[in-house]
């Protein structure tokens, strides 16, 4: 008997895209250098540094600002992304798409709080919360 159910083509599950609907555009950021080399992986979420002490480069959400510095929720690492110490490092980031909120990841010890959320929404980034089906 011929297999009459076939998948001929179809999309690969994506961990941290919710929905088709905002598209998920990818640009290039600038996120700025560590003390201490590490990776951000693919759904980092990524605050940009502004104000009269920002430089307008990127760190992980949870970075405590520095002097005269507004972090504000921007943008969501697309791929995963190893940050020296020597230089600054170019990314590819989501400026808009519908993720999946709960598999964002932050610095350790921070909380995603509602104002970031709105944050993210203004610039075309909307959150869901969503688990996968097994």
């Amino acid at each position: 008997m011929p297999n009459l159910y076939e998948i001929l083509d179809g999309q690969a599950y994506d961990d941290i895209i919710a929905a088709a609907h905002p598209p998920a555009s990818i640009f290039h950021v600038v996120v700025r250098k560590l003390s201490a080399e590490a990776t951000y992986d693919r759904g980092t979420l990524l605050d940009l540094s502004t104000g009269s002490g920002g430089d307008n480069k990127y760190v992980i959400h949870g970075t405590e600002a520095g002097s005269n510095e507004t972090l504000t929720a921007n943008c969501v690492l697309a791929e995963d992304t190893v940050i020296g110490t020597a230089a600054d490092v170019t990314a590819l980031a989501y400026r808009t798409g519908h993720i999946i909120a709960n598999k964002l990841i932050i610095a350790e010890g921070a909380t995603l709080a509602a104002g970031a959320k709105e944050a993210l929404r203004d610039v075309g980034i909307l959150l869901s919360s969503a688990f996968p089906v097994e």
